[in-house]
């Protein structure tokens, strides 16, 4: 196991709050990438509390969500998400090649994992008129539909990163990025996300 840890704040403001440990390099790539992709998101409110993302998401609308880091030292991220029974805050587990959502632990279907915090999120977002939930968290001895629908964000966001999204939305556009200029690709790249 390689001893290696990272601060993080989200707030210049603030002291460091959470020290994490590596599991090893790999892991740690994943972890800076992601961050790197958080930070330009616009929801990542960094180390913020489960009751601060209650207190900011309690007058939402149900499905607004933000994610925030993790205050158990086991995780990296916590998805905070308005659900019709109030807040839930979802722990994503992460290994050294993929994140996912932490489920229940009765569940026999298999979890579904992504190489992106991002596009794990927007795999859970409802995408054309399709209005159901794609998955449930269990609370309190029953499930409540996991919606997410809109990110809570925490500051302003660029034109040219607004810019980048939309493009990102399109696969029609997606086709033909081969097409573009090699430092639009590459911009488009790193960020690869509609929300």
């Amino acid at each position: 196991m390689v001893r290696q840890s990272i601060l993080t704040t989200g707030n210049s403001r603030r002291p460091p709050l959470r020290c994490k440990t590596f599991t090893g390099m790999r892991q740690h790539k994943l972890i800076l990438q992601a961050l790197s992709k958080l930070q330009q998101s616009g929801f990542y409110w960094g180390a913020i509390s489960g009751r601060e993302a209650q207190s900011l998401l309690e007058t939402q609308a149900v499905g607004t969500f933000l994610l925030r880091d993790s205050s158990d030292t086991r995780h990296f991220f916590t998805l905070s998400v308005k659900t019709q029974q109030g807040t839930k805050n979802l722990r994503m587990q992460c290994d050294s090649e993929s994140f996912w959502l932490e489920s229940d632990p009765h569940c026999q279907k298999p979890v579904p994992q992504f190489d992106c915090v991002l596009k794990m999120i927007h795999y859970y977002m409802p995408h054309g008129d399709s209005h159901s939930p794609s998955c449930y968290v269990y609370s309190d001895g029953g499930k409540v539909p996991l919606t997410l629908h809109r990110p809570l964000t925490c500051g302003l966001t660029s034109l040219k990163h607004l810019c980048r999204k939309t493009v990102n939305g399109h696969q029609d556009v997606c086709v033909e990025r081969q097409h573009l200029p090699l430092m639009l690709q590459e911009f488009l790249e790193e960020y690869d996300a509609p929300i």
